[in-house]
């Protein structure tokens, strides 16, 4: 049975979208067979990954919302061996509003992903940078929050509002949440605020942190343009070796357990 992992920072702009698909390419990689699950309106996941959100039929919007569709039917394969997506479209923006009539709101993803879970051994959700319904529905169906955070000033900003959200979840929706971890992305070595953000979040997040640390590299910037993972754009890149270095240790955390 799959697990299901949110990759969640209503925090824009701080790795979220370049984890979700360069983690699940490097698992993918490695012979784990991954969904990627695309629930955010901006879908830069989904065209991340070389899908075209033109000439899409049935999208997470359609699973969300209509009773009609069988989850698996939203789903489509990626350029990358072992690595599904079901993508999101533009539609989404206004799934906010149509999810408030619906009943069963804030379970509707749920439902979704447990029909799929048999068939992946994980299952990563893209959530919106934002504290929405997609969001809350996206904390209610998985079983653990993975927590990028960008090594800048502001990076603790939001991180109290974020635990709350998820300790809202835990207490009314989904009693099972964990934190599966935190992973600092947009390291730089060379200046000292670098180095001190990671020392701030150690101190918050405690062991909950990856020993591994994605750098800022160019060709992690420039791999989504051309709907690649760096893993396939540039394989020697800093960016491709660091992912691949963390999905080693993504995967000895979970052997561990």
């Amino acid at each position: 049975m799959g697990k299901a992992i949110a990759i969640f920072n209503q925090k824009g702009g701080v790795g979220k979208t370049t984890t979700n698909i360069n983690l699940a390419a490097c698992l993918a990689i490695k012979g784990k067979k991954v969904l990627i699950l695309d629930i955010d309106p901006q879908g830069n996941t989904t065209s991340g990954v070389g899908i075209s959100k033109r000439d899409l039929e049935v999208t997470t919007h359609e699973i969300l919302i209509e009773d009609d569709y069988h989850p698996e039917e939203a789903v489509i394969p990626t350029g990358i061996e072992n690595l599904d997506i079901m993508p999101a479209s533009v539609q989404l923006a206004g799934a906010e509003v149509e999810l408030i009539e619906l009943t069963g709101r804030e379970k509707r993803l749920k439902r979704a992903i447990d029909v799929l879970r048999p068939k992946y051994d994980y299952i990563f959700v893209d959530c919106p940078p934002s504290l929405g319904i997609l969001t809350i529905n996206s904390l209610t169906a998985v079983d653990s929050v993975l927590i990028p955070i960008q090594c800048e000033f502001y990076a603790l900003e939001g991180v109290s509002q974020l635990m709350s959200t998820i300790d809202i979840v835990k207490t009314n929706l989904n009693p099972d949440l964990e934190i599966e971890g935190v992973i600092l992305s947009m390291f730089d070595g060379r200046t000292n605020l670098s180095i001190q953000v990671v020392e701030e979040v150690k101190k918050y997040f405690r062991e909950k942190v990856y020993t591994t640390v994605i750098p800022r590299n160019v060709r992690l910037a420039e791999a989504p343009s051309y709907g690649m993972p760096v893993i396939q754009y540039d394989p020697k890149s800093s960016g491709a070796i660091a992912y691949m270095e963390f999905a080693d240790e993504f995967l000895a955390n979970e052997e561990a357990k």
